[in-house]
């Protein structure tokens, strides 16, 4: 990423010699690109602009014009894609990349991971920090330091959570200790625009090369969640399912944890090497500067559940618009074809209980009668899951017998 000072300087280069040569008058006004603490940066007299965008995050003195934060993007974005053949890619921290608990959450049968550190095997030894300056206790989700490393090569990466400064610079010290990925690029709480949301607009990237890994769909603007690749929630700590008011065990009391080569990270980082590739393949005969990186996304997404056609039973609340659902709405974006009632070109019947008319037709009609985590763990293993898995059976017909993947974190993949 470009320096934002060095970016302004240049140009300010730029017109002196044009000034210097007279192809510019010297009375030509400023026009005031970026701030700093209420002084224009190119012309350094007190300046300041309401709609600038405030890029907190690099300096809290730091505001750039809007058609000045257009330019530097326009600008780093030919050099990303042309030269370096890099997209941006925006990581969230908990959930998605980490798992934090605060030392007076640790429950008894997680004592463990303190009192019996030494006997603990060597990948969770050496994921698991304790934090006492911050008073917790962090878990690295397995595969991380391989996923960032790997991703690098691909993207450009900012950090983006709704965490605290603090909390982002310290977790950004245990992902990468070497400074070699963020640098300064770690956006926090405070740096947003609008509180306990999140934005691209305060990224120095341009929204067609973005995509964004976050467990949480709704922290983020209506607009931006076409580049969002929702994450399966990590849950290692117990007060991690808690605090969101899940009662399923987690992977620390359970004493499991993802797998290294199969978990959440590895799938993923899969994903946006095939996003990569599509976006820079040399056989496409448009523009690079043309191409969205959201439609690549799309079209990888709508080839998961392609030729599905499903109804669902009993799944959404009574008097509920089907098609709001999040559940209808997930199916459709994996390329599935969501109908209202059965008919023949019905593969699927998604629903709670067996008992019900459409579950009692899919049985007759040999058609698949599965749970709605099959589709939710279709969609985040990015893969048509064996139906098998997910049967409805009588001996589940009741609706707390399928708890969601906010309800526990982790697909067996």
């Amino acid at each position: 990423m470009m320096d934002i000072d060095d970016a302004i300087l240049e140009d300010q280069i730029l017109d002196d010699r044009r000034i210097f040569t007279g192809s510019v008058p010297k009375e030509e006004i400023c026009a005031h690109p970026g701030f700093f603490a209420g002084m224009c940066m190119k012309c350094g007299q007190p300046a300041d602009d309401d709609s600038a965008v405030p890029l907190k995050y690099i300096d809290k003195n730091l505001r750039i014009a809007n058609n000045e934060m257009a330019r530097l993007r326009d600008k780093d974005f030919k050099d990303l894609l042309c030269h370096r053949r890099k997209l941006y890619l925006v990581l969230d921290l908990d959930h998605t990349l980490l798992n934090s608990a605060r030392l007076s959450d640790i429950k008894e049968e997680e004592e463990y991971l303190s009192s019996q550190r030494d006997a603990l095997p060597d990948a969770l030894k050496t994921s698991l920090f304790r934090l006492d300056r911050m008073h917790m206790m962090t878990k690295l989700r397995p595969f991380v330091h391989t996923f960032l490393e790997e991703a690098s090569s691909m993207f450009e990466m900012y950090i983006y959570t709704m965490g605290e400064r603090s909390y982002a610079l310290e977790m950004a010290k245990l992902l990468d200790p070497s400074e070699k990925y963020f640098h300064s690029r770690i956006i926090a709480q405070g740096d947003c625009n609008r509180k306990y949301q999140k934005g691209l607009d305060i990224v120095l990237g341009k929204e067609s090369a973005v995509l964004i890994l976050d467990d949480t769909e709704a922290v983020w603007k209506e607009h931006h969640k076409d580049n969002l690749i929702l994450m399966d929630r990590y849950h290692f700590f117990a007060s991690s399912c808690k605090n969101l008011g899940f009662s399923y065990s987690s992977l620390s009391q359970l004493r499991i944890d993802e797998s290294e080569t199969e978990g959440a990270l590895p799938t993923v980082l899969k994903i946006l090497r095939q996003i990569h590739s599509l976006f820079f393949d040399k056989g496409r005969k448009d523009n690079l500067e043309d191409r969205d990186v959201r439609q690549v996304l799309k079209t990888v997404r709508n080839n998961v559940l392609r030729d599905c056609r499903i109804v669902f039973s009993r799944v959404f609340p009574t008097n509920f618009t089907g098609e709001l659902h999040s559940l209808w709405r997930m199916a459709e974006q994996l390329g599935a074809t969501c109908l209202a009632a059965v008919d023949p070109s019905v593969t699927h019947v998604v629903s709670l209980d067996s008992g019900t008319d459409k579950s009692r037709w899919a049985v007759k009609e040999k058609k698949f009668l599965v749970n709605p985590r099959w589709i939710e763990a279709s969609n985040y293993l990015w893969k048509r899951q064996p139906e098998e898995k997910y049967y409805v059976t009588p001996a589940k017909n009741n609706r707390k017998n399928w708890p969601t993947n906010e309800s526990h974190g982790t697909f067996e993949r």
